[in-house]
């Protein structure tokens, strides 16, 4: 089992969020993030001076079986790029367990398989 991390644009997310659906990947979890980019710069937006530091983006936890991860990573790559400095990571790593706390079964048959 892996676990798959991305962490997206806000501006993406929902189209990641349906080709996720759409490509039956129905179980993800979300959460706003904020984090430090690369880009440093002061804006101006309706004369109020901010700093571009902090960057708003939405990361994304799914677990998997190990044969659907290139999938999964394929359509996030697909629908969260722009081409531009800032469209963010995918991390993968390994899941030791996993437990279902209402039946109590373990391993990865607590995964569903896709439809």
């Amino acid at each position: 089992m892996k676990k798959i991390e991305a962490i997206v644009r806000k501006t993406k997310f929902e189209e990641v969020k349906e080709a996720l659906l759409d490509a039956d990947i129905n179980w993800f979890e979300y959460h706003n993030v904020h984090g430090i980019g690369q880009s440093r710069q002061e804006r101006i937006y309706r004369g109020v001076q901010y700093s571009t530091d902090v960057i708003e983006r939405v990361a994304l936890t799914i677990v998997c079986r190990d044969q659907f991860v290139e999938p999964t990573v394929q359509v996030i790559l697909k629908t969260a790029s722009t081409g531009e400095i800032g469209d963010g990571r995918i991390f993968i790593s390994d899941v030791i367990d996993t437990w279902s706390i209402r039946t109590g079964e373990h391993g990865d048959t607590v995964l569903r398989d896709k439809k």
